[in-house]
């Protein structure tokens, strides 16, 4: 599929006809996202979707969620890796291929760092049909850089919540709820990278949730999706995880939020450069304590969305409902979809629960650890 050229949609919007004020904030929000992002942006890959059975409304965009559950990774995911492969095929070898590791540096750096997912990571090699680019890209190490916006934060009082908004490309969101026991502990999660993770839980009552740090390096380490997913394997809690993430390398700017059951939580700034920095903040979007990308900062409201989720944790009139509820709303919720930043599901983790709530304005898709539907869910995003 050829690639929409977004650099002249600004514009073709303002074409239409537009008032002096909406042409002034279609030059003040959309191009400096294009110019900063659009490299970044490439990268990315997008996926094939099944024709919906409804055409969305002209200029909206559908996105089918699906719930799989697959304890051993079998022919659920292999299907769905079949899939998908084109297309993350495309992204591992955008550059060419010259900056991505051999297989063998791939196999060493797993095992070192990951040791207690080799043998899942070799059953999906296997499912693959073992073809060598597929098992490096499957290594998430070295891969391509990518940017994101998210918002997210840790509840603590009373029973705790991580919540989070995945704010990202509709089209580049695979948007598969995974509940899995690849490594004898049951996890639920938002699927990435093919086994990688974005956010999820696991049965000893860890939530942990990613969100792109702000800086434009990338270097050597592994993709974040499959340190969430390494996360959520071998942790109990967040002291168990802290420990673990000061030993694995992560190749791009990345946050977490991390929160157990008992409601500890941490966050922790990660990425190539730098020693791992963990802080007591239950909140973080899309800088690591302070900004150092401007314009990228600017464009997706990094500092404004982080002092809002502040501002909700210290509300002592807020409910936790409440808390949850806000990310459904401005300036958490993004509805910038034809830019690529809107916001595609908020999500809610219950950790003494064992429990998973993906939210929509209209909708609330309910998933538990131990009562998990395989069932589907069409959203139509609507740009402002």
């Amino acid at each position: 599929m050829e690639e929409p050229d977004l650099e002249k949609l600004p514009d073709w919007v303002k074409s239409l006809g537009l008032p002096p004020e909406a042409a002034a904030a279609v030059d003040r929000y959309w191009k400096p996202v294009w110019e900063t992002l659009q490299d970044e942006l490439k990268l990315l890959p997008t996926h094939a979707r099944r024709p919906p059975a409804t055409p969305p409304p002209a200029g909206a965009e559908q996105l089918e969620f699906e719930a799989v559950e697959e304890l051993s990774p079998g022919p659920k995911w292999q299907a769905r890796f079949e899939a998908m492969w084109p297309a993350y095929r495309a992204w591992y070898l955008k550059d060419g291929g010259s900056d991505r590791p051999d297989l063998a540096t791939c196999r060493r750096a797993l095992t070192r760092h990951m040791p207690e997912l080799v043998p899942a990571y070799e059953r999906l090699v296997e499912l693959a049909g073992g073809d060598e680019l597929a098992a490096r890209l499957l290594s998430l190490y070295r891969p391509p850089g990518f940017v994101v916006g998210c918002s997210q934060g840790a509840w603590t009082r009373d029973a705790p919540v991580l919540a989070r908004n995945y704010d990202y490309p509709v089209s580049r969101l695979e948007g598969i709820v995974y509940l899995t026991e690849w490594s004898g502990r049951r996890v639920l999660g938002m699927s990435d990278c093919l086994w990688g993770l974005l956010d999820g839980i696991n049965d000893a009552g860890l939530a942990v949730s990613l969100t792109f740090g702000g800086r434009r390096d990338v270097g050597d380490g592994f993709g974040i999706p499959l340190v969430v997913r390494y996360l959520l394997e071998v942790c109990a809690d967040v002291a168990e995880a802290r420990d673990a993430l000061a030993q694995i390398p992560v190749h791009a700017a990345q946050n977490l939020t991390l929160l157990d059951r008992s409601g500890a939580f941490l966050t922790a700034y990660v990425g190539p450069g730098r020693a791992p920095e963990f802080r007591a903040v239950a909140a973080t979007t899309n800088h690591q304590g302070k900004v150092e990308w401007p314009e990228y900062a600017r464009a997706i409201r990094t500092v404004e969305r982080e002092q809002r989720v502040l501002e909700l944790l210290d509300d002592p009139t807020l409910t936790r409902d409440q808390f949850v509820e806000a990310f459904l709303e401005p300036p958490l919720r993004n509805t910038e979809y034809v830019q690529g930043f809107g916001t595609i599901y908020t999500a809610a983790y219950y950790p003494a629960d064992g429990r998973a709530e993906y939210r929509w304005p209209d909708f609330t898709w309910e998933q538990s650890l131990h009562r998990f539907e395989e069932t589907r869910h069409t959203e139509t995003f609507t740009p402002s």
